[in-house]
C-alpha cells in the first residue's frame, strides 16, 4: 500500500472514531474503572481517577488524550519513553503517595492529592482576588490574614522535581556532549560537508542581515513595550534583556536534549523564580518575563527543528525563513483574535468552579499559567519556596538534579561495556511529569502504552511496516481529530448542544478531589 493510501484510510479512521470520544461517549476519554467498582471510597478514587487522582489502571479510547500534552508517543525513540515511564513511575506512585499517605508532607492531606488550584491551610480554595490590588500587585495586609498558600502534593513535587530538571539538564549536556560540542564547532571551520550540505548548495543561503534585522526590530518593538507600557507589562526594560539572555544560554543544552530525546525540557519554572527573587509582587511582569525567556528557547528549538527538516528534505533555506515568518505572524494574530473573542463571548470561561461538570471551557493548561504568576509573581518565591513559605526544603531538589548526572557518567566511565547506562537521561527522567498539570495520569498511561507498543513491539517484530507507515500513522492520527474537533464545535459546540447521559458525565470519580484530613470540610465530600 502507498504511503498516500494508507495517510488517507488512516486519516479516515481517526476522523470517523473521534466522534465518539469527542462528543457521543465523552467517559471513554478517561475509564477509572476503580472509580466504578469503588464508588464511595475517597482512597479509592484517588488511586484510580486517571483525571484528578493516580490514575492506577486508567485508561482512554481517544487519540487526543494520547497526544495532546506529550506530543505523538510514535515519533518518540522507545530509551526515551523508557525514561518518561521511569520518571513517571518514580513522582506518582512512590513519591506521592509516600508524601501524601505515609508522612503527611505539609500538611498534604488537608488538599486534594492532585490539583493545581492554591489552597489556604484550611483546605479551603485560595481567594486570590482578595490579595490583589488596583496595580495588580500583592495586598501583603490581606495576604497575612488569609495565611499562607498551600499547594496539593502533586503540585509541590512537580516544582521540585522541575528545579532537578534544569540543574540536570546543564551538567547532563556538559558531561556527556561537551567534548562533542567543542569538536563539532572546530569543525564546523574546516570540516568536510557531508552530502545533505553538498545538495543544499545549489540553493541560495539566507543572509545573515535578515537574521540580524528581524532579531533588532523584535527587542526594539519590545523594549518600547516595556518603556512605554510600562503600567500595563509592568517589567522593566532589563527584564527583557535579561530574559533573552536565559534564553540564548539555555537553548543549546536544551535543543541537544530534544534532537536525541524528543522530550523538551521548560525554562517556565527557572525564569519564573529568577525574575519572582528579583522584581517581586509584579504578576504581570512575571508572565512577560516568562514569555519572553521561556517561549523564546522553546520557539527557538522549534525553529531548529524545522530547518534541520528541511535541510534534509532539500527545501529551499529561504522558503523556510519566509513560511516561518509569515507563519508566526498570521498564527500570533490568529490566536490572539480567537482568544479574545473566546474571552468576551463565553460566560465564565476558565472559572471551573462556575462552570458545569462537562464543560469544555475549564482551561486546564490557562489554570496552571495563572496560578504561576500567583506563585511565582504576585506572592513570590520568599513566600512560597524561601525563608517565608511552606517549601524551602524544595530548593534542595536544584542541588540533587546537578549531581545526579555526575553519578550516571562516573558509571558509564567506571563499566563502558554496559551500554545502556548512557540511556538513563535525568532531564527526562526527573522532568517526566513536567506537564502534570495540566496534563494527567491518564494521558501518561496512555502515551507510555501506545509507545511502548509501536517503538518496542512493531518496530523489533515488524521492522518494514514501522519504517514505511509509522510517522504516516501518527500525523493521519493528529490531523484526524483535528477536523473532526472543529467540526463538532462549529456544528454543536457552538449551539451549546450535547448530549446528557451515563457516557457523557465525566469519569465518575467525583471523590478523587476530596481530602482525607480529619475535620476538613468541602462542599460534596464525605467528613472525615
Amino acid at each position: 500500500m502507498s504511503r498516500a493510501k494508507f495517510f488517507l484510510i488512516a486519516l479516515i479512521c481517526s476522523f470517523s472514531w473521534y466522534l465518539v470520544p469527542g462528543y457521543l461517549f465523552t467517559t471513554l476519554t478517561s475509564i477509572s474503572w476503580v472509580c466504578w467498582v469503588f464508588s464511595k471510597s475517597v482512597t479509592a478514587q484517588q488511586i484510580g481517577s486517571g483525571m484528578r487522582g493516580l490514575g492506577l489502571g486508567a485508561l482512554t479510547l481517544d487519540w487526543s488524550a494520547v497526544a495532546s500534552f506529550l506530543s505523538s508517543p510514535l515519533v518518540s525513540p522507545f530509551f526515551s519513553i523508557v525514561n518518561v515511564f521511569a520518571g513517571y513511575f518514580l513522582i506518582v506512585y512512590i513519591a506521592i503517595p509516600i508524601g501524601y499517605w505515609a508522612l503527611d508532607l505539609y500538611g498534604a492531606r488537608r488538599f486534594p492529592i492532585f490539583s493545581s488550584h492554591l489552597f489556604t491551610a484550611q483546605g479551603q480554595v485560595y481567594n486570590i482576588s482578595a490579595i490583589v490590588n488596583d496595580k495588580f500587585e500583592l495586598n501583603l495586609s490581606n495576604y497575612e490574614e488569609q495565611g499562607r498558600i498551600h499547594l496539593s502534593m502533586l503540585f509541590s513535587l512537580t516544582y521540585g522535581f522541575g528545579f532537578a530538571t534544569i540543574a540536570s539538564t546543564l551538567t547532563h549536556v556538559a558531561l556527556f556532549y561537551g567534548r562533542e560540542i567543542y569538536e563539532r564547532y572546530r569543525a564546523s571551520y574546516k570540516g568536510k560537508e557531508d552530502i545533505h550540505t553538498k545538495l543544499m548548495k545549489r540553493y541560495k543561503d539566507i543572509p545573515s542581515w535578515w537574521f540580524y534585522m528581524l532579531l533588532v526590530v523584535t527587542m526594539a518593538v519590545s523594549l518600547a513595550l516595556c518603556i512605554f507600557l510600562n503600567n500595563q507589562v509592568q517589567m522593566p526594560w532589563w527584564g527583557l534583556l535579561f530574559a533573552a539572555a536565559m534564553a540564548f544560554t539555555f537553548t543549546l543544552p536544551i535543543s541537544i536534549i530534544t534532537a536525541t530525546t524528543n522530550q523538551t525540557p521548560g525554562l517556565n519554572i527557572i525564569t519564573e523564580y529568577a525574575m519572582g527573587l528579583i522584581y517581586p509582587g509584579r504578576p504581570i511582569a512575571n508572565v512577560c518575563f516568562k514569555t519572553f525567556g521561556y517561549m523564546s528557547m522553546s520557539q527557538a528549538v522549534s525553529f531548529l527543528s524545522d530547518f534541520k527538516l528541511g535541510h534534509y528534505m532539500k527545501i529551499p533555506p529561504r522558503s523556510m525563513f519566509l513560511v516561518q515568518f509569515i507563519g508566526t505572524i498570521l498564527a500570533g494574530t490568529i490566536n490572539l483574535a480567537v482568544a479574545w473573542w473566546l474571552l468576551t463571548s463565553i460566560t465564565n470561561i476558565c472559572q471551573d468552579e462556575l462552570l458545569p461538570t462537562d464543560s469544555p471551557w475549564t482551561c486546564p493548561g490557562d489554570r496552571v499559567f495563572f496560578d504561576a504568576s500567583v506563585i511565582w509573581g504576585l506572592v513570590g518565591p520568599r513566600r512560597i519556596f524561601g525563608p517565608l513559605g511552606n517549601y524551602e526544603a524544595m530548593n534542595w531538589f536544584f542541588l540533587g538534579g546537578a549531581i545526579g548526572p555526575v553519578i550516571v557518567w562516573l558509571l558509564h566511565k567506571s563499566f563502558p561495556k554496559h551500554s545502556w547506562i548512557p540511556l538513563i537521561n535525568l532531564p527526562v527522567l526527573l522532568g517526566a511529569t513536567a506537564m502534570m498539570p495540566p496534563a494527567t495520569p491518564v494521558n501518561y498511561n496512555a502515551w507510555i502504552i501506545v509507545g511502548t507498543i509501536f517503538n518496542f513491539f512493531i518496530f523489533r517484530y515488524r521492522k518494514q511496516w514501522w519504517q514505511r507507515y509509522n510517522y504516516i500513522l501518527s500525523a493521519a492520527l493528529d490531523a484526524g481529530v483535528a477536523f473532526m474537533g472543529v467540526l463538532l464545535y462549529f456544528s454543536v459546540g457552538m449551539e451549546g448542544k450535547g448530549l446528557t447521559w451515563w457516557g457523557t458525565d465525566g469519569e465518575h470519580c467525583p471523590l478523587a478531589q476530596c481530602p482525607t484530613a480529619k475535620g476538613i470540610v468541602v462542599d460534596g465530600c464525605p467528613l472525615n
